[in-house]
Parts: structure tokens; sequence; C-alpha cells
């Protein structure tokens, strides 16, 4: 029958639609018209002007010559390959609701092992410098009875006969060829007659494997390392997964940590913050002597460049923040806070000893005067 509607009233689109409109518009009108819901003469008719609308709108070539010519500038690209233009629409369009398959890719996906994850605790110096751990990982293993292959020694698998090794079949439904994974084999390809008494025929055994895991300098809380085909077995000798290492740094008693940089407080007494002086500063490479000035208030930050975490890519190493805090002293004895009640007096004598606290004090008075 010569098509002689115009293509988009047939899909009930406008001229200017979308790809994706018009690929919608067929859905809905195949799924309406289809012979195996619809076995109305006129619905089978009508069925056959969709597909030869739809094959000619979702090709860009073939919609710019049939908006420029007309039906004359597709006609004869449509003779002799409605098969194929069934088939093309098909896989576009009912792939998602009949289930499709992509022969020895999905096969292969298929029977591919899991992938793992470990957690892994680290210290923080275990994380700044890099070091290599032994981990023991619970999964599955190729059995070694019969290396793999599900089968028991001495014989082998054999190819499914149903799929022909391809691990899908095709059934036809009215118009189309559907693509399903094999029933006999489940997709594999192949099938067992004389399973392995170790495995039963999967081919894997649960075991637990001892891994080295060679931990990079600079690594830090939540980056993960990815160690390739030490995943699951794949089922009945298929690839393995890969196991996926996360890390986690534990908590330490000096330092915090934050990307590249360390921080850390630094507590000095009093005469040390009002004459100045040296004290010692640990970091992750040894101690180091820190110049305290004189006067230096409790909260001064001072910067140790080069101190922190070296970059796991290459790059500058981070910093050392170290926080200085004033500790007030404690478990005085008598002589000493009469000692103290004499300085508070000595200070007492005009000067500004306390500028923090006048500008502060300042301000306190300024906001009740403003209530």
């Amino acid at each position: 029958m010569t098509q002689t509607k115009d293509y988009y009233a047939t899909l009930d689109v406008a001229r200017n639609a979308s790809g994706e409109e018009i690929k919608k518009a067929y859905r809905r009108l195949a799924m309406k018209l289809h012979p195996d819901r619809n076995p109305d003469a006129k619905a089978a008719e009508h069925f056959k002007e969709i597909n030869q609308a739809y094959e000619v709108l979702s090709d860009s070539k073939k919609r710019a010559a049939y908006d420029q010519f007309g039906h004359a500038g597709v006609d004869a690209s449509m003779h002799g390959n409605a098969g194929a233009a069934f088939s093309d629409i098909f896989g576009d369009i009912f792939g998602d609701i009949f289930g499709g398959g992509g022969g020895r890719a999905d096969q292969q996906a298929h029977m591919r092992g899991a992938d793992l994850r470990y957690n892994l605790s680290l210290s923080l110096e275990q994380a700044v410098h890099g070091t290599t751990i032994e981990i023991r990982v619970p999964t599955l293993v190729s059995c070694k009875t019969c290396l793999g292959s599900g089968a028991k020694k001495g014989s082998q698998p054999s190819s499914c006969r149903t799929c022909g090794g391809m691990g899908q079949v095709r059934i036809q439904q009215g118009f189309f060829s559907i693509q399903q994974t094999c029933p006999t084999c489940q997709g594999e390809g192949k099938v067992i007659s004389d399973p392995c008494l170790s495995c039963h025929g999967q081919g894997r055994v649960r075991d637990t494997k001892t891994l080295s895991v060679k931990v990079p300098a600079g690594i830090d809380n939540g980056d993960r390392i990815r160690l390739s085909g030490e995943g699951e077995a794949g089922h009945q000798s298929g690839p393995k997964g890969d196991l996926y290492v996360f890390i986690e740094i534990k908590p330490h008693s000096i330092f915090t940590r934050e990307g590249k940089d360390l921080y850390c407080d630094a507590p000095i007494n009093f005469t040390t913050a009002v004459m100045g002086g040296e004290i010692e500063i640990p970091t992750l490479g040894g101690e180091i002597k820190l110049k305290i000035p004189t006067e230096t208030q409790s909260g001064k930050m001072f910067r140790l460049k080069g101190k922190g975490v070296p970059a796991i890519r290459g790059g500058i190493q981070g910093d050392l923040f170290c926080k200085i805090v004033v500790e007030t002293p404690v478990n005085l004895t008598r002589r000493q806070k009469d000692l103290l009640l004499t300085f508070d007096r000595e200070l007492n004598d005009g000067q500004n000893h306390s500028p923090k606290s006048s500008s502060w004090f300042s301000s306190v008075k300024k906001f009740f005067e403003g209530l």
C-alpha cells in the first residue's frame, strides 16, 4: 500500500517536533496498535503506517529529504528494506520493554565477579609517610579442583545447544524478533553436564586471601585504592572483579589534618608569653624549636612551612599551623598569689598594658549606652 498520509500527522506530532518527542509518540502508538495487543485488521494496517513514518522521521537525513521533497524524497529508500527497518525500530524502542542483549559482551558481564570493598584504618603517621600493609579479605576464589571451569576434573563445559554459545536467543513476536537471555544456560553460553564436586559447578569457592596493599604517602581520609582483579572470582572462569580499599584515618592525639595542612595547639606559660622564649614543637618528622616573641597573645598562630603532609600526586608539601595557648597557672601557694596581686597593682601605672581588654571594655560600654 502506498503511503500518502503525512508522516507527522500519522504520528500525531508537529513538524518541528524533536527526536525525543517523535520517539515518545511512536512508542505510545506502537504499544496501542501492536498486533499482539490489538488483533483488529485496521490496527495492523495503522501499525505498518506508524512504523514507516517513524523510520523516516527518526533518521535525520531521511527526515530532511522528506521535509524538502515529501514522499518522493524517501520512497526509493523504503523499498526492499522493511525487515531491516522493523529490526532497527524494535531495538531502539522496545529493547527496554521486552529485554535485549549484547551477545558475548552481556555474557562476560553476567559471569564477571563482584567488586569488593575493604575499609582500611591507618594512623596519621602511616597516611603521611606511606606504608605497605597486609590485609585479609574474605571472598570467592577460583576453585582449585576444576581450575574455575565448574566441570568435574577430566571434563569440560560444553557449548549450549539452545543458544549456540551466545547466551541469547531470539523469539518471534508478530512482526518483531525479540532477543532474550537463554533459558537453558541462563546467559552463560555453556552448560555443565558433570559439575565439579568441590564447587558444585560454580567454578569458585569461598576463602580468605591475603593481599599486600601499598599505601602512598599523603593519602587522605576517604581516598580509595583500587586493586584490579582482586575482587571475587568470576562465575565459571569469568573475569574477576576489583577490590576497592577505602582509607579511614584514626584521630591523632596532637594533630588534626585539613587536606595537606596539619594543626596543633602549643601551650606556653605566662612568663614565656610575656618575656618571649623558645619552645619545642613536635612534627611528624621530629621536633623543631619555635621562637616565641615577647608579648605573644594566646591564640597566636605560627606557620611552619613544609612541615605538613606531602602531596599524594606531587607538588608542594603542606604546612603545620601551631596555635599558641597561654596557660593559666594552677595550684598556687599563698606567696605566689601575693606576688601576683603585687604584680597586678604594679600594672596600674597609667600605661595601657592590656590593649585588647581596654578595647573590648570600651566596645561593651558603647553597646550598653546604645541600648
